[in-house]
């Protein structure tokens, strides 16, 4: 059984749908101390514990990040993943070195590229959609600002561990020339970074390194190495029985401020559909934020119950969130737990919708939205459906009342995401 621990849940839906495609069973679930029990774990052929760390103090995520790797050991996993965002925000260095030490492991593997979705890796540097990364929209991002494209002084400066690099000249020599470089800088250990220039070095990359105990990065190398293992290991998972679908619209919650998602949401209102923006502001008092999420909840259930489709969405204006952090720093809140209340508030408003309409099918977009929403709606664990786009699947949630979700993250999808989400949702 594979192990891989995630660091939000919308990259965990994103690698479990690598091996979704494949045909195997992937169950992602939120990581919590204690040994709570995993609902359907028996019917698991990969296991995603998903830790919520990205926004986390680095020495939180090292704990969470080494407590799931012992925990997928102690539920049989003998080969791990640690799957990050693949631009690499958040808590690296400190994660990568907690899975090692949690498997007393002195080297791993690190592929961030991923083609599907514009990112790509050369000479080590990194690249979206052909722009460096520190000239991407990942530079204004307002908790990880990504300012250099250099994926070993990234990673570098959050380990102690020596980094190396492997770049396109040698992996395009073939799989077996890889095979002998990786075995060759795996004398010294650390954290071996390769180049991806596209879905062939994927490939080449997942020949020559499917024997590695340990690899690390981005989802999509995965997509190629569950496609290796079926060739000779053909799953046997069973499609999961969906809910019934009902006459009410879709309700699409959307708490990322990347361009991608106003690009969606975009689409969305030029198709006809009704979008409507969230203030942020009267979200920072508690006694504003209830009054406010408890009216619209009433205004969107009534134009849901007529069947038509709904999306919120927080304030995305560069101006109004800044004015909504300055408002927030003066209530002495962080950036991140301003962050969190906008998230919050989404989740309890889809929380109401979804009762007061009985509907048990939504998309949620930006992934501290989306791990807010399943916290609310009491999600511990889901199994990946089928895709919608690349990176970007459907999941059926476990439970008495399975719901079918569509989780994004912010930074994913082409313009007319939402649509097909819709139509995804309502004919699968």
């Amino acid at each position: 059984m594979i192990g891989v621990v995630a660091d939000d849940i919308t990259g965990a839906g994103d690698i479990g749908l690598m091996f979704a495609k494949a045909g195997y069973a992937a169950h992602v679930y939120s990581f919590a101390s204690g040994g709570e029990p995993y609902p359907n774990l028996d019917e698991a052929d990969v296991v995603i514990l998903d830790t919520d760390s990205r926004f986390d103090p680095a020495e939180t995520a090292y704990a969470k990040v080494q407590e799931a790797t012992r925990e997928l050991r102690r539920l049989g996993c003998t080969r791990f993943v640690n799957k990050t965002c693949s631009v690499f925000r958040g808590n690296i260095g400190a994660e990568f070195d907690a899975m090692l030490d949690a498997l007393d492991e002195p080297f791993a593997v690190v592929v961030l590229g991923f083609p599907k979705n514009g990112r790509t890796t050369k000479n080590g540097i990194h690249y979206v959609h052909g722009k460096k990364l520190e000239e991407s929209e990942f530079r204004a991002d307002p908790v990880h600002p990504m300012t250099r494209s250099d994926l070993s002084g990234i990673l570098g400066a959050q380990t102690r561990r020596n980094v190396s690099e492997i770049h396109q000249p040698v992996i395009d020599q073939g799989a077996e020339a890889l095979r002998r470089a990786i075995a060759e800088r795996k004398r010294a250990g650390g954290y071996l970074i390769l180049d991806v220039a596209d879905q062939a070095s994927l490939r080449t990359i997942a020949e020559a390194a499917s024997g590695e105990r340990v690899l690390c990065g981005s989802s999509a190398l995965s997509e190629e190495l569950a496609l290796l293992e079926a060739e000779t290991s053909p799953p046997k998972a069973k499609p999961p029985s969906l809910p019934e679908r009902t006459d009410a619209g879709l309700f699409i919650a959307a708490g990322s401020l990347m361009p991608q998602t106003a690009a969606q949401l975009s689409e969305l209102k030029a198709a006809g559909i009704r979008v409507v923006e969230l203030d942020t502001l009267p979200l920072l008092e508690p006694e504003t934020r209830l009054a406010r999420i408890a009216s619209l909840a009433e205004e969107i259930a009534g134009l849901m119950r007529s069947g038509k489709h709904v999306a919120v969405h927080s304030a995305n204006d560069p101006e109004q969130v800044n004015r909504t952090k300055a408002a927030g720093g003066q209530r002495g809140l962080s950036n991140t737990e301003v962050s969190r209340i906008v998230s919050g508030s989404l989740a309890e408003l889809t929380a109401q919708v979804l009762e007061a309409t009985g509907q048990r099918r939504a998309i949620v977009a930006g992934g501290d939205t989306s791990a807010a929403v399943c916290a609310r709606l009491g999600v511990r664990g889901m199994r990946i459906v089928s895709e919608i786009e690349a990176g970007l699947p459907s999941c059926l949630t476990f439970g008495e009342r399975p719901m079918l979700l569509a989780l994004k993250s912010g930074s994913f999808g082409k313009p007319d995401f939402f649509l097909k989400a819709l139509d995804h949702l309502l004919n699968l």
